[in-house]
């Protein structure tokens, strides 16, 4: 059943008239989405430190935030290099400011959240190769940052964790040096394209992102159909997911994404490589940012941060 938080908030969204993002510009989605945030989002921790930085990319600097936690001292931190969520339009890094710091304080690990390009100005493979350059950088960068190069995970939401994804198999097969990721973080990842899942069906309606947002995000990234076939936009189609970072695959149970995360985790296990499946069941996508109204989203943020700790020895 449907958490009554969630219901809450579905029904107040319905009340309020609050358009859906298909039926939006992409410059209104975009501005809908921050403006939320105040809404939904708990008020931003204090943390230890915040640097906007940029990344050298194949087109052009990308914008970074770094955060460290409170009170880290002065060995070098591990870190999560991570992607927002937004279906590959929306988002930035002010509209995940309150989850990053959430993460790098509760994992006891810096957080660097990448500002990747979007569709429809920048369709895919855009936000793939800026991702996969930003990580990159992170790594040549961490000694000066104060980082630990040799405890790097990848991670974040939604699109963000469809990039996440496909970065840690980029950086598996080398395709622009060598790059050891220790744990990928996968937050109801879009995995699959094609968008096929019975989940598409079964809540592609009345659960606040709908097929409809869904098709609109796609269209908006993705320009060829033939694109939906290729494993940097559909990592679940990529034949080898063999030799992969343990990952820890968060779902929602009435996201219309929930199967594509729980065939990823079992590709990945049936593969070879480490996964850990958890769903929970009451959620909606995307609650994972609505601490304010939903007390199970906190409950999820820190139990990604307790693997991410874990998986990168932080202390």
């Amino acid at each position: 059943m449907l958490h009554p938080q969630a219901k809450a908030l579905l029904d107040l969204i319905e009340q309020r008239g609050v358009p859906p993002t298909h039926k939006l510009s992409v410059a209104d989605a975009r501005r809908f989405y921050l403006e939320r945030r105040f809404f939904t989002q708990p008020e931003p921790a204090e943390v230890g430190e915040v640097r906007d930085l940029h990344a050298e990319g194949p087109n052009g600097a990308i914008p970074l935030r770094m955060y460290k936690p409170l009170k880290a001292g002065t060995a070098p931190l591990p870190v999560l290099v991570y992607f927002h969520g937004g279906g590959w339009v929306i988002g930035d890094r002010d509209t995940h400011d309150s989850l990053c710091r959430q993460l790098a304080n509760a994992s006891r690990c810096a957080v660097v959240s990448v500002d990747y390009r979007l569709g429809p100005e920048h369709r895919f493979p855009g936000a793939v190769d800026d991702c996969i350059a930003a990580t990159y950088w992170v790594r040549r960068q961490a000694q000066a940052l104060g980082l630990d190069a040799s405890r790097l995970a990848v991670g974040g939401d939604s699109a963000g964790g469809n990039l996440a994804a496909v970065v840690a198999i980029a950086a598996r097969d080398g395709h622009h040096g060598e790059l050891p990721i220790a744990f990928q973080l996968l937050i109801y990842p879009a995995t699959d394209m094609r968008r096929t899942a019975p989940s598409h069906t079964t809540n592609g309606q009345g659960y606040l992102l709908t097929r409809d947002t869904i098709n609109y995000f796609h269209d908006h990234y993705i320009d060829d159909a033939a694109h939906d076939l290729d494993w940097r936009a559909s990592p679940l189609l990529h034949p080898d997911l063999s030799r992969l970072p343990p990952a820890f695959v968060l779902t929602a149970g009435y996201d219309p994404l929930r199967d594509e995360g729980l065939m990823y985790s079992q590709r990945l296990s049936e593969a070879g490589s480490r996964a850990t499946h958890i769903c929970f069941e009451r959620q909606i996508h995307g609650f994972i940012t609505m601490g304010r109204v939903i007390d199970e989203a906190n409950a999820a943020v820190e139990l990604c941060a307790s693997q991410l700790g874990l998986h990168l020895k932080a202390e």
